[in-house]
Order: C-alpha cells, then structure tokens, then sequence
C-alpha cells in the first residue's frame, strides 16, 4: 500500500499561483505514473494532470500553459505548480499513484479556492 500525504491548497486571488505537493511513501517501488486530480461538487473526479516515472507528462485542455507538474523520484514527491489561476480551477485536488499490477492508490485531498 502507498501513503499520499497532500499540502499546498488554499485561497487564492485569480490570476495567482498555488503550488501543491504530494509525499509517497510505503511500497513506492512500482510506482509508474503520479498525478493529479480535482473534483467540484456534483462532479466525476477528473485528471487534470500525470507524468510518468520517466518524465513524461499529460494536461488536460484547460489547464495547458497554466500548471506545470513535475516529480521527484528520489523523494517520491510529485508537484503541481498552479499560474494564473482561474475561478473554475476551485476544485478539491487529489493526488493519486499508479503501480503496476495495482489500484490506484489516492491521497485525502486538498481544497484549493480560486476567488474572483
């Protein structure tokens, strides 16, 4: 099992920056994508961003040119820096990792608030 351990959500102003990590710890061996996740009320939880152990990353369309994930292997941290932020990024953000052979493991979750 992997331990997810969230920080970085808050409130914000538009157009300001956020930036939220993510600690792995426990079996974070067969790690192979790390990412990001955010859900609003009513809503199905969706990707907003992931990047794999190699380096590779993936964005949703709304948040292209804005957020920037990155990853940190030896520490088993995985970053989401949010620019420019905008009202509809309000969402409760959820880190989440993927091994191989297993389900994805989430982490608690984060509020970030974006304020017009």
């Amino acid at each position: 099992q992997v331990q997810l351990v969230e920080s970085g959500g808050g409130l914000v102003q538009a157009g300001g920056s956020l930036r939220l990590s993510c600690a792995a710890s426990g079996s974070v061996f067969r790690i192979v994508v790390m990412g990001w996740y955010r859900q609003t009320p009513g809503k199905q939880r969706q990707s907003v961003a992931t990047i794999t152990t190699g380096g590779v990353t993936n964005y949703t369309d709304s948040v292209k040119g804005r957020f920037t994930i990155s990853r940190d292997n030896a520490k088993n941290t995985v970053y989401l820096q949010m620019d420019s932020l905008k009202p509809e990024d309000t969402a409760v953000y959820y880190c989440a990792v993927q091994r191989i052979g297993r389900d994805t493991d989430w982490g608690q979750g984060t509020q970030v608030t974006v304020s017009s």
